[in-house]
């Protein structure tokens, strides 16, 4: 496995972006892999290697940079603050222009293919992989949100909204009792994804919480993670 740090220039700045893919038998397909508000650490490391090791080229970039420079955050009143402040300068709208950046290096690399490209985004990135589907169709052809916030949200951005430009599939991994995506948006995501004609899976996890993918907290849940970890592996072997 080959595992590297660069940084990234946005029209915004410079992005530190973890990249991985196999050694061998490539080129492989890109895979945007975006972070959830806990940020960077090691448990989504892990997760985004054992992606790639199934043979693609995994860009993992840090979304908090417009707000200074790299950082891991620990669980401290003063972490969880600077947190919340640094989620708001992520948005379904500059997203795509840090997903540019990453293509256009990504393209100019040998061992990443130049073709279809999937995405995978957790929590506050869930809705953010749905925007760049809608926002680069030519590209994207495979995203899956896991436990993603926000989906459905009264902005002209929302997720849910335009999803006609869709050309990918999509899937949604959806816990139940999530203060970030009540059970009654599921109705209003899944009547938008239908009237655009998308094909779409949704997996509504009624013993599962926001936050059950990633292992390393409390909020981790075996079985539902695994589960996520079948659904993405299926999408990307049809598309990609």
């Amino acid at each position: 496995m080959v595992e590297s740090e660069i940084e990234v220039t946005t029209p915004e700045g410079e992005m530190k972006t973890f990249v991985y893919h196999p050694e061998h038998d490539g080129p492989h397909p890109v895979v945007l892999y975006l972070m959830d508000a806990p940020s960077i650490r090691p448990a989504l490391k892990e997760m985004a290697g054992r992606l790639a090791s199934a043979g693609y080229y995994v860009m993992m970039p840090y979304l908090f940079y417009r707000g200074g420079p790299f950082r891991e955050f620990g669980a401290s009143d003063e972490d969880m603050h600077a947190r919340r402040e640094l989620m708001d300068t992520v948005t379904p709208t500059n997203i795509v222009s840090d997903a540019q950046a990453l293509l256009d290096l990504a393209d100019a690399d040998p061992a990443a293919t130049d073709g279809k490209v999937g995405a995978v985004g957790f929590c506050m990135s869930g809705g953010l992989v749905i925007s760049l589907a809608r926002a680069m169709p030519e590209r994207v052809a495979g995203v899956a949100s896991i436990h993603g916030a926000w989906l459905v949200r009264d902005t002209p951005d929302s997720p849910h909204l335009g999803l006609d430009a869709v050309s990918a599939e999509v899937h949604l991994g959806w816990a139940d009792n999530d203060a970030t995506a009540p059970p009654t948006d599921v109705p209003v995501m899944e009547k938008a994804l239908q009237e655009a004609g998308l094909t779409y899976t949704l997996d509504f996890l009624t013993d599962a919480v926001h936050g059950y993918a990633p292992p390393g907290s409390d909020r981790y849940d075996h079985r539902a993670s695994e589960l996520h970890w079948e659904r993405v592996h299926s999408l990307f072997r049809r598309n990609l």
